[in-house]
């Protein structure tokens, strides 16, 4: 993946609760990490074919391919945010096993407008 087709701008964010003083517990969303990803929006093409032909991943529409972030593991607890909008994870997977890129299955979060 060369550096160049790594041109949306992301954030990795992470929900934690926070408990105030007088001990309420809200959740909270906190940057984990900020990058730079290619990112492909679904399309007719044979390899999303294969992808969304899973059952496990029929509501994916997004794929995100980035640099590994040392000391940090990325999971399906996570969120990605970027200029479109917010994507929950589906599936986090080692590029080649070399640990240096990883590949996210993320589908986009719809809000319901009233």
């Amino acid at each position: 993946m060369s550096y160049g087709k790594m041109n949306t701008f992301i954030d990795i964010i992470g929900a934690e609760s926070i408990r105030d003083a007088e001990g309420f517990v809200t959740r909270g969303d906190q940057i984990l990490a900020s990058l730079r990803a290619y990112k492909e929006v679904r399309n007719t093409t044979a390899k999303w074919e294969r992808i969304v032909g899973s059952a496990a991943f029929s509501s994916v529409n997004t794929i995100f391919r980035f640099r590994s972030v040392p000391a940090f593991t990325l999971s399906t607890s996570h969120f990605i945010s970027d200029s479109d909008g917010r994507y929950n994870i589906v599936s986090v997977e080692n590029v080649k096993g070399r640990g240096m890129y990883v590949e996210v299955l993320a589908e986009k979060i719809e809000g319901s407008v009233r």
